[in-house]
Order: structure tokens, then sequence, then C-alpha cells
């Protein structure tokens, strides 16, 4: 096979340098990446690949505009249909992501406002002492371990993307004994309830009330502890049904385990914050379960007593983790691959604009936050990204023979 047939060879003079683009499929040779040829140089047949002569072949002048080597290379209707490809997958990819994490977050709030509903059916004072607690104290720690586990997600998203599976193991291990120390750093607020109500100027029997009602979640903080990072570690995996599954199992769970405390069995405010904390236990078990019997084999290699070590840099990362926007961002970072998280981060703001612009109340805080975040993503040199993710996983990676052995040793 030759580049050009030999009835094409007259029309065209030998001493003309011209360059050569072959379109090859979906794929287009640079011009800038070829050198001149002249016709009467082509002799040794090594220097090409096999050109389908029926393919049409593109020339052009050197001296001809890079914009218009451009247009003529590329329509515009292909490069259009090219980017709405692209935007369609990229969003595919984040749906497939986001939605199960929003019916797991979706799930977790339901449980406590079935919890206020059936309070409300006890009495006014215990509904005002529930709705002080969850919107003052509940609220603020479980914001704080969101952050905190948020490292998880960094984490594990960038080995996942890596290739170093292994390692997610490990980091989901030290965000359980980060995490645990924060929620245990916490517990005040849920223990002194009743005083610091009462120096905010809160009612007397309010006050009182929440205070007996707050000692109810302090096994809830660390079900947080615990579901927040094993939610993060699977979804790094992609395993964001597994996520949603068990979040939709154990609201259902607490609806019928309420119902039958509260209104079958008639036991209160106990019961309602008892049904509460099974719940919110049943998923933890269920996440933590479906890792330890196996069903995460290159991910979860048992425990291992590298989880104690390094772990100040994960305290330093858990307290910024929240710049970071997703595990998809994390995925693309660990591959190393720049361009992909830009993009992806585009799509997502687009993504969250137009859900938001569905909510006129909540409109000019999409607004606001789009715009730092476009800002952010316009300073932020994604490149330097990507070396410190590389930096990052070269610093604290083990290698698996030795962490294999350092868990049987553990073991024994």
């Amino acid at each position: 096979m030759t580049l050009l047939s030999d009835n094409l060879r007259p029309s065209i003079q030998p001493t003309k340098l011209m360059t050569c683009v072959v379109r090859d499929g979906s794929d287009l040779l640079p011009v800038d990446s070829l050198r001149p040829l002249t016709f009467s140089s082509i002799t040794n047949q090594e220097d090409f690949s096999p050109v389908d002569v029926r393919r049409p072949l593109i020339y052009f002048d050197p001296s001809m505009d890079n914009s218009i080597q451009e247009k003529l290379l590329v329509p515009e209707e292909s490069r259009n249909a090219g980017l709405k490809r692209r935007i369609w997958t990229e969003s595919k990819k984040i749906w497939g992501i986001a939605f199960p994490g929003i019916l797991a977050r979706v799930s977790s709030f339901g449980m406590i406002v079935v919890t206020q509903s059936f309070l409300g059916h006890i009495g006014k004072l215990e509904l005002a002492a529930f709705a002080l607690l969850q919107s003052f104290i509940l609220r603020f720690i479980n914001g704080i371990l969101i952050g905190m586990s948020s490292a998880t997600e960094t984490l594990c998203g960038q080995a996942f993307g890596a290739g170093h599976y292994h390692m997610l193991g490990i980091y989901l291990q030290r965000s359980w004994i980060v995490d645990s120390v924060a929620g245990t750093i916490l517990l005040p607020l849920v223990i002194f309830a009743a005083p610091i109500f009462r120096i905010l100027g809160q009612e007397e029997d309010i006050a009182i009330a929440a205070g007996n009602m707050s000692l109810w979640f302090i096994p809830f903080v660390y079900s947080l502890v615990f579901s927040l990072t094993t939610q993060m570690y699977l979804q790094a995996q992609l395993k964001n049904k597994v996520v949603s599954w068990f979040a939709s199992f154990s609201f259902v769970l607490h609806i019928l385990l309420t119902w039958i405390v509260v209104k079958k069995l008639e036991w209160g405010t106990a019961g309602a914050m008892f049904a509460l904390t099974i719940s919110s236990w049943s998923k933890v078990i269920g996440q933590v379960g479906y890792i330890l019997v196996g069903w995460c084999p290159d991910t979860w290699t048992g425990f291992n007593k590298a989880a104690f070590a390094d772990v100040l840099p994960i305290v330093k990362l858990s307290i910024s983790s929240g710049l970071m926007i997703c595990v998809r961002v994390a995925n693309e970072l660990g591959k190393g691959n720049a361009k992909a998280a830009k993009f992806s981060i585009k799509i997502i703001l687009s993504t969250s604009s137009t859900i938001g612009g569905l909510w006129i109340g909540l409109l000019s805080g999409v607004i606001v936050q789009t715009l730092v975040l476009s800002y952010i993503i316009w300073r932020t040199d994604w490149d330097e990204q990507v070396n410190r993710a590389s930096e990052r996983l070269r610093r604290w990676f083990l290698n698996p023979e030795r962490d294999s052995t350092d868990s049987s040793s553990t073991l024994a």
C-alpha cells in the first residue's frame, strides 16, 4: 500500500513543501507534529503508516493560517457533536455517583424528620427539645464529621484512580481513628447540652428536656463516624448503589421500628430515641459487614497496624478537605488527568446551577457558590494539583507485600 496512487503524482509539483494530515477514524494527527515533506523524497515506505486510498487525504501549505487549518481539519459540527458527547458522558458518570449519595443523605436526614414527627405526637415540650438539639448541636457535629470524612473521600478517590487499591483499606482505618477522636472531642456539646442552652437564654423546662434527651445522641454521633467514612470509602470505588441500598433499608426500618415503639408499645421519648439509635447503627453494620465479608477484596486486606502511621497528615488534610468537590474529581487527579478533573468540575457547577435555578429561594446562594467555585477553578493550577496528588500518593504508598506481612503479624 502506498501513500498516493500513481495517477495522482503528476498533478502535484514534487518540489512543493506540504504537510500531510490523515484522518484515521476518530483520531486526527496534529499538524504541528508532522514535518514538511517533498514527494520526491518519499522513497522509504517505513516512514509512513499504511493509508487506505479511499479515505480523503488533506494537504496544507505550511504558510496557511493555523486557524484556517483547524477549521478545515475539524468541521464545526463535528466539534460541537464531540463536546455534546463529552458533556453527556461526564453527566452520566457524575449522576451515577451523585444520585446514590443524594439518596443516602436524604435517607439519613429523613430518619431525623421521622423521629421529630413522632415526638410531636408525644408532646410539645419533647418536640421543642428535639428540634433545638437537632438544629443546633446535631447539625454542627454532623457538619464537622462530614468535613472530616471528606479526607477519606479525597485519599481513597485518588488512590483508586492511581490503582493503589490496597491503600484504600488503610486510609479507611486511619479515618476511623481520626474521626473517632474528633467525635469524642465534640461529645461535651451533647453531654452538657442543658447548661449550654441555659447560657443561651433558653427556657428552663426546654433546657432540662433537651439535656435528658441529648444523652441518646452519644451512640448516634459514633454511628455518624463509621457511617460517613465507610460511605466515602465505598463511593471512591464507585459502589454507590451499595451505599444507597443500606441507607434506604435503614430508613424503612426506622419508620417501622419507631411506629412500633412509640405507637404500639408506648415507650415515649425513650422509644423514639432507641429506634433512632438502632436504625442508624443498622446502616453502619451493613456497610462495615459488606466490607469485612469480602465484597471489597482488592481494597480491603484486613486490619493493619500501618493505619496508626502518618495520622497527623490525615488530620491536616481532614481540616482542609472541604475544598475538594467530589469523588469524580479525586479519581481523575489520582489518574494524573488534570484536564478531565477540570472538565468534571465544570459539569458539576453547570448541573448545580441548573438544579438551583429550580428552587427560587436557594437561587442566590447557588449563584454565589457557583461564582466563588468558578473563580477558584480559574485560579487553580490543575497540573499542580495532579503533582500534589501524585506526591501524596507516593509519600503514603505502602508496598502490598509489606502490607500483607504487617496484616498477618497484626492478626497473629
